[in-house]
């Protein structure tokens, strides 16, 4: 595997490291993340974040751990999963909590290292554990007792706070407690969603498997609609209906990685198109009114196409003058699309510049900045798009437009319009 320049990929993060510097991480390690060999690695990515000021709270599982301890204690008899839920006996609480408390501690011992010569080496990372969780008995359901499995009934949201305020890593796993001093066995990826949710995370990042489609590819990003579209055929369909579940309430975004690859979790939050699957209530990229700032955003985009000719030449300083009339599509702080609205009389706005960064010229994007432009322009008052064009007129095309004469232009656009490029002139009524 040929590894890229690493002060290439480090200038290239900046922009992540301060988008994602004084946000807060909740990350869901299942039971198998922690038995794979990729585990100490994992401590590092994270200590990597917690040293670049994101809020971070762990939350472990240990099904596969919990299952070996069972089998061998032979207890797997007496604690069968009824509906994806194992059904807990008092006599499997002993083993579930020495099973439970061994990968709490075995991650705060990972974080504790600081000999010379290993990556933690002066890092003095500080973990927090605690009764985060309170928790009230799963009951009985389909007429079996799951005795002292339980659900979450409240998460300690004031105590996580103040942890991250005094810059602990906070550790929570599967057990919760009752107001009564009751233990009950837990779903980690509940708490964790349940953890997410109260705290408004700007991310639940869920180290298991990232979604691929049914050719095995990558499934990069996903709205919690087309999510839960996939649920009835996924197996990943319990992973899924939480992601869903916390988009709904307030999380950011919810990221599934895989946890055996070792740049999975860097690579998803420090590099544009990420390795993992990445699911929000609503699209990712955001559209918005162009400021100053982004006029080197919009000449990157922009200056290939002026040179095939397929955009008129601007200066930096006439972009400067017209950036109002500008919109840009932003992904995590990145201008990768834009486009620009000029207005021609009262009833009319010339669709201008509509340009995508070469890597996001699939899918709809495209699609996205014409509809926003439209839509802004339907709030102005206006009744007529048009659009100039030499090399993308089938485009337009599809998007509703139609071919016209450059006589309908309005007079002082139709004046410039006879420059010698012979533009086909387009037009849609809004």
């Amino acid at each position: 595997m040929t590894h890229p320049n690493p002060i290439h990929w480090f200038r290239h993060s900046l922009p992540y490291i301060n988008t994602h510097r004084g946000k807060t991480f909740v990350v869901m390690m299942t039971g198998k993340s922690l038995a794979h060999d990729s585990f100490a690695t994992l401590v590092q990515d994270l200590a990597l974040l917690h040293s670049l000021g994101i809020r971070l709270v762990l939350v472990h599982g240990a099904r596969v751990q919990i299952n070996d301890a069972l089998a061998q204690a032979r207890l797997s008899d007496d604690t069968p999963f009824c509906h994806g839920v194992r059904v807990t006996p008092t006599s499997a609480m002993p083993t579930i909590l020495a099973v439970v408390g061994q990968l709490t501690l075995k991650i705060q011992g990972e974080f504790s290292k600081g000999l010379a010569n290993t990556p933690l080496f002066g890092a003095k990372i500080s973990t927090v554990t605690g009764n985060f969780v309170n928790a009230k008995p799963f009951g009985v359901r389909h007429g079996v007792d799951f005795m002292q499995t339980g659900e979450v009934r409240r998460i300690d949201t004031k105590a996580i706070k103040h942890s991250l305020d005094n810059h602990h890593i906070v550790i929570a796993n599967s057990i919760g407690f009752s107001a009564t001093g009751d233990l009950f066995n837990l779903d980690a990826l509940d708490v964790a969603t349940h953890i997410a949710t109260s705290l408004v995370a700007d991310k639940l990042i869920i180290l298991d498997k990232s979604l691929t489609d049914s050719h095995g590819s990558l499934i990069k990003e996903l709205t919690a609609t087309e999510a839960h579209e996939l649920i009835e055929t996924s197996t990943l369909a319990p992973i899924l209906t939480h992601a869903i579940h916390a988009c709904q309430h307030g999380v950011g975004r919810v990221q599934l990685i895989d946890f055996d690859k070792d740049d999975a979790l860097l690579g998803e939050l420090f590099t544009t198109d990420g390795r993992g699957t990445m699911i929000s209530q609503s699209n990712y990229d955001h559209i918005r009114q162009a400021t100053a700032l982004d006029i080197i955003g919009i000449m990157a985009i922009i200056r290939p196409l002026e040179e095939q000719g397929i955009l008129v030449a601007r200066s930096r300083e006439r972009l400067e003058e017209m950036i109002d009339e500008f919109s840009v599509m932003e992904r995590d702080g990145k201008i990768i699309g834009c486009i620009a609205m000029h207005e021609l009389d009262d009833e009319s706005v010339e669709i201008a510049s509509v340009a995508m960064h070469g890597d996001y010229r699939s899918g709809e994007r495209g699609a996205n900045l014409l509809k926003f432009a439209e839509q802004s322009a339907k709030r102005r008052g206006k009744s007529r798009l048009f659009a100039l064009t030499t090399r993308t007129l089938h485009w337009f095309i599809e998007h509703g437009f139609g071919e016209t004469t450059p006589n309908e232009l309005p007079c002082e656009r139709f004046k410039q319009w006879q420059n010698g490029r012979n533009s086909k002139v387009l037009i849609k009524h809004v």
